[in-house]
C-alpha cells in the first residue's frame, strides 16, 4: 500500500545539504516539500502549512528540537520523525516520550526513512476515520481534504482548508476568534492576529461564492467570531 500522493512533509533541520537530500529524494517519490533550518520557524511553519508528517533534527540553533517537539505537541497530533546524530538510548527515549512517533539516527539510509514515512502515514490513514460533511451544494471530504461546490473541487490553502474545517465541523455554533486561532494556527498566535481572521475569511467567501451580506455558509458574528451555517430545513 503506498502513502498518499502529495502528502506534505515539513523538514526541520539546520543542514543544508541534509535539507538537500531530502527535498531532492522526497519530491522524486512524489511529496511536497517544505523546509527550515531553525526550531522556531519551524513551529510556526508546522501552524502555517499544515504538513501530514515532519522530519526533525533535534540539535537546532535558538529552540532545540526537544522544545519544537513539545511546542507541536500542544496542538497537533501530525506524525513526527526524529532525524538526529544523537544516538543515545536516553536521547531516544526522550523524544519518544515527548511526542515523537519514530527515530532515525544520522548518518541513514534514505531507502529506510521513505519506507518509515510511508509506514508513519499508512498509519495515519488508516486511523483517521473523519467523515464527509455535506451542507447543499458544499461538500467536504475530511479525510481526501477536498472541498466541492456544486460539484467543482474548490482550490483552497492549507490554511483555507483548515478555517472551513474547523468551522464547518461545529457547524451551527459560534466559534470564537480566539478559538479559531488556536485551532487553525496552534499555539504559536497572538490576539492581535484576528485581521488575518477577516482575510481569510474574505478569501474564503470569495472561493465558495459568497456574499458577505448574505452569507450561505459563514456568518459573522460582530466582535466575537463566526459561525458557519446550517442549511435550512
Amino acid at each position: 500500500m503506498n502513502a498518499p500522493l502529495g502528502a506534505r512533509i515539513l523538514v526541520i533541520d539546520d543542514e543544508p545539504q541534509i535539507r538537500k537530500l531530502l527535498k531532492v529524494t522526497l519530491q522524486a517519490h512524489q511529496f511536497e516539500l517544505h523546509e527550515c533550518g531553525d526550531g522556531e520557524e519551524g513551529v510556526i511553519q508546522a501552524s502555517i502549512v499544515h504538513p501530514d508528517l515532519i522530519i526533525l533534527d533535534l540539535g537546532l540553533p535558538g529552540m532545540s528540537g526537544m522544545e519544537v517537539l513539545r511546542r507541536i505537541r500542544e496542538w497537533s497530533q501530525v506524525p513526527i520523525i526524529v532525524l538526529t546524530a544523537k544516538d543515545q538510548e536516553g536521547d531516544k527515549i526522550a523524544a519518544l516520550d515527548g511526542g515523537a512517533d519514530d527515530y532515525v539516527t544520522k548518518p541513514f539510509g534514505m531507502g529506510e526513512l521513505v519506507a518509515r514515512i510511508r509506514v508513519a502515514l499508512r498509519h495515519v490513514a488508516k486511523t483517521t476515520d473523519e467523515p464527509i460533511l455535506r451542507f447543499g451544494s458544499l461538500t467536504i471530504d475530511l479525510a481526501q481534504r477536498q472541498v466541492e461546490l456544486e460539484g467543482t473541487l474548490v482550490k483552497l490553502t492549507p490554511t483555507e482548508y483548515e478555517m472551513l474545517k474547523v468551522l464547518a465541523s461545529n457547524a451551527g455554533k459560534i466559534i470564537t476568534q480566539r478559538q479559531l486561532l488556536q485551532q487553525v494556527w496552534g499555539g504559536h498566535h497572538h490576539e492581535s492576529d484576528s485581521h488575518y481572521l477577516r482575510v481569510y475569511v474574505g478569501h474564503l467567501r470569495k472561493k465558495l461564492n459568497e456574499d458577505p451580506t448574505n452569507p450561505r455558509y459563514i456568518q459573522t458574528e460582530p466582535g466575537i467570531g463566526y459561525r458557519f451555517l446550517l442549511p435550512a430545513e
